[in-house]
């Protein structure tokens, strides 16, 4: 069965401080370990000459061990809960999903 890769691009609104888009991170990364299925969280700002990041200034990458773990992360209650921490800060927000079949990993 293929993982999945959940990856999301944030801008954050201008009064946002370093100190909450830090408490926003860490609010994503504690779901690790908590919703079954979600293997692993990785962050960080943009960092890149290519300026190809249409304004965004932060990115995430979640993996899931199956298509299912991301279905059911996607109404669980601690996700609802850092969706709560985590939407009220932000501008503008992408997310993309795509699978990682076995022999790609």
């Amino acid at each position: 069965m293929p993982q999945v890769k959940h990856y999301g691009c944030f801008t954050f609104k201008a009064q946002v401080t370093e100190s909450q888009i830090a408490n926003c991170f860490s609010a994503m990364a504690g779901m690790v370990g908590r919703i079954p299925g979600l293997l692993d969280f990785n962050y960080g700002p943009y960092d890149s000459a290519e300026g190809m990041n249409e304004g965004h200034t932060h990115g995430f990458i979640m993996t899931f061990a199956s298509p299912q773990a991301r279905d059911e992360y996607l109404p669980h209650p601690l996700h609802e809960e850092v969706k709560g921490i985590v939407v009220p800060n932000l501008e503008r927000v992408v997310v993309f999903d795509f699978n990682m079949p076995e022999e790609s990993r």
